[in-house]
C-alpha cells in the first residue's frame, strides 16, 4: 500500500511531511481550473493578434513543436530570446495553453519561443530532459542567440537541467545558456515517488535522482540562475527553491532565490503579464546579457 507520508527529522525534531498534500497543487489550489481556463483564453487571442511561426519542428514526435513570437517589423531581427517552457508535472499541458506569457515579452522587444514535449507516461522525465535539449541546438542553430530558459513547474525542473547540462557533449558552445529563471519548480524528485503523480511519472529512486538537477554538477560560476516561487505554495516548494539556490550559489552560481508575496503555483505565472512586474523586467535583463 503506497502512502505519501513521511516523517523527516530536522535539528532534533520529527516533522510529518504529506507530500500529497505538497505537490499536489491542482488539490492545493481548487480555483486552478478557473485560472487555467482564463490563460487558454488570453493565449488565442494572442496567437491572433501578435506575430508568431506555428508549429515549428525540432524533433521527430508529434509533440516535438514549438511556436515562436516575434516582435514586428526589422526589430525582431536582433530581438533577445526567451525561451518558455510550460508545466503540468511532465503529464498534461501544452504549449498553446501557455502563449500568453509572450504578449508582454514580445511587446517589449523580445522574440519567445514555447516548445512542448512528449509527456509522460510516454516518454519519462530524462527523455523530457533530452528532448529540450533537442530543442536548445535547434533554435540555437535557427537564431544564433542565447537564449535565457524560463519554465514553471515540471518547466522550471526543465529550466535548471538545461542551465547544467555541459553542452560542449552536444556540439553546441559551451554557455549557449546563460541564464535560467525557474518558476516553482522541483529540482530533486524522489519526493514525487510515493504521490499519485507517480502513477504517470514511474519514478524509480534511482530514475528520480538521475532526473534531479540538484545532484547534479553545479552549472559553471558564471551563470545566472533564478528561483521564483509563490508565497502561498506549500513549503516543499519553497523548500526546493531555497535548496538549490543555495547550493549553486555555494558552488559560484549566481544563484537567487524570490519569493512572489500571496502568490500560489499557478497565480504565480501571472507576473509575467504584468508589463511593469519585476519577473518581466529580470526575465528581460537576463536575455539581453
Amino acid at each position: 500500500m503506497r502512502t505519501s507520508t513521511r516523517w523527516q527529522s530536522r535539528e532534533g525534531h520529527v516533522t510529518k511531511i504529506d507530500y500529497e498534500a505538497e505537490y499536489n497543487n491542482r488539490r492545493r489550489v481548487p480555483e486552478h481550473t478557473e485560472i487555467m481556463a482564463r490563460w487558454a483564453e488570453q493565449s488565442a487571442r494572442v496567437r491572433s493578434t501578435v506575430r508568431c511561426e506555428l508549429d515549428q519542428p525540432y524533433g521527430p514526435g508529434p509533440r516535438n513543436r514549438y511556436d515562436l513570437f516575434l516582435p514586428a517589423g526589422e526589430a525582431a531581427n536582433n530581438a533577445p530570446l526567451v525561451v518558455y517552457i510550460h508545466g503540468g508535472y511532465w503529464q498534461r499541458g501544452d504549449r498553446a495553453d501557455y502563449s500568453f506569457v509572450a504578449e508582454v515579452l514580445v511587446g517589449k522587444g523580445a522574440a519567445v519561443a514555447l516548445p512542448s514535449y512528449t509527456l509522460c507516461p510516454e516518454a519519462t522525465v530524462a527523455q523530457i530532459i533530452e528532448e529540450m535539449r533537442q530543442f536548445v541546438r535547434t533554435i540555437w542553430t535557427r537564431m544564433n542567440r542565447r537564449p535565457v530558459i524560463v519554465g514553471h513547474s515540471a518547466g522550471g525542473h526543465l529550466a535548471a537541467a538545461l542551465l547544467a547540462t555541459d553542452w560542449v557533449k552536444y556540439d553546441l558552445p559551451s554557455d549557449v545558456i546563460r541564464a535560467a529563471y525557474s518558476i516553482s519548480g522541483v529540482f530533486a524528485l524522489e519526493p514525487l515517488i510515493p504521490t499519485s503523480l507517480n502513477e504517470a511519472l514511474r519514478l524509480t529512486p534511482e530514475a528520480a535522482r538521475e532526473s534531479s538537477p540538484i545532484l547534479w554538477p553545479p552549472p559553471p560560476a558564471d551563470r545566472v540562475f533564478v528561483a521564483a516561487v509563490g508565497g502561498a505554495e506549500s513549503q516543499e516548494f519553497l523548500r526546493q527553491s531555497l535548496e538549490i539556490t543555495a547550493a549553486w550559489s555555494a558552488a559560484g552560481v549566481k544563484a537567487e532565490c524570490i519569493v512572489i508575496p500571496h502568490a500560489n503555483h499557478f497565480t504565480v505565472v501571472d507576473e509575467l503579464t504584468r508589463p511593469e512586474s519585476a519577473m518581466v523586467f529580470r526575465v528581460l535583463q537576463l536575455a539581453q546579457q
